[in-house]
């Protein structure tokens, strides 16, 4: 059955309750839309208020089939996982299999939603300074590869769907929140400990703040024109990891002898390619996303020094 076109306010199903999952079903929960998160296990600290969560393995394309005829969303994100890089290195097969079975499962079920696929920078292997939309994808490693096949695995089989391609996200996540937290929240954590921080200086991004991901995945999501089958999202800096933590430092009060410049190589940085910077040539053009603010390294590290 498909879903409800008439429903005010839409419902959401957002596929992945992690970092960046959780903090899309906030901002959409908050402007009091029904939300309702679906991953294998709860979501951690902080939660999305306002959200309902239910177990969900989005492998299982007979469990998927029953949520979405259950929920009937108007709209799904998927932002599932595995997301560490590291870890899909070293499992590529295992990555591959989850990213691709959860697209396919959405996309055979999702009845008409428009379904947004959260990916990421590093279907390009690196070799630009920046890539638009229709530059060439090149998957730089495992991580790459198995969103690609997720990428295309969507848009061959949903009516209405669409990409967002994603730089490096990041905000504040606790230092107990049990896993590899994103880089601005480990380099504070550490400075703030007055530990070393080890940082390339020889890997580059283009660092999106997750409150602006979730602002504009919001706005293609309730968008009523024609949306482009892939869409890309960078922050308006392009900064390598090492200048990132001395801005991180320096907003933190912390002395800057302890953001510790080093090469990527024999780091967990290693698979990540030299230039994972993104460039948009269509946001600024569509009526549902022009306006959206983007912020800056500088301007995003003094708002987030004081949830430290």
């Amino acid at each position: 059955m498909a879903p409800d076109r008439t429903r005010t306010p839409p419902r959401t199903l957002v596929v992945g309750s992690g970092f960046v999952g959780t903090g899309i079903a906030r901002r959409l929960a908050a402007a009091g839309e029904p939300v309702t998160l679906a991953s294998r296990t709860p979501p951690g600290a902080p939660r999305a208020e306002g959200s309902e969560w239910t177990a969900l393995d989005a492998t299982d394309r007979a469990a998927c089939a029953r949520l979405l005829a259950r929920l009937r969303p108007d709209r799904v994100v998927l932002v599932h996982g595995p997301s560490d890089v590291t870890w899909c290195e070293d499992h590529p097969g295992r990555a591959l299999a989850a990213h691709t079975a959860a697209a396919g499962n959405v996309a055979a079920h999702a009845d008409g939603a428009r379904v947004v696929l959260i990916s990421t920078d590093n279907v390009f292997d690196g070799s630009r300074a920046d890539n638009t939309e229709d530059a060439p994808v090149a998957p730089a490693n495992a991580y790459g590869r198995a969103k690609l096949r997720a990428e295309q695995a969507l848009l061959s089989a949903a009516a209405d769907a669409v990409v967002l391609r994603v730089s490096l996200v990041y905000g504040h996540e606790p230092a107990d929140a049990g896993k590899w937290l994103n880089f601005f929240s480990a380099c504070a954590h550490r400075l703030l400990r007055g530990e070393p921080v080890p940082a390339p200086a020889d890997q580059w991004t283009t660092p999106v703040l997750v409150d602006d991901v979730a602002e504009v995945t919001a706005a293609v999501l309730g968008a009523r024109e024609p949306l482009p089958p892939v869409l890309h999202l960078g922050g308006p800096d392009r900064v390598s990891r090492a200048d990132w933590a001395s801005v991180i430092a320096k907003e933190l009060g912390a002395p800057p002898g302890l953001v510790v410049p080093t090469a990527r190589a024999g780091t967990r940085y290693a698979s990540r390619p030299e230039n994972t910077c993104l460039t948009s040539g269509l946001l600024d053009r569509l009526p549902a996303t022009r306006d959206v603010p983007l912020r800056g390294v500088h301007e995003a590290a003094r708002l987030l020094a004081r949830s430290f």
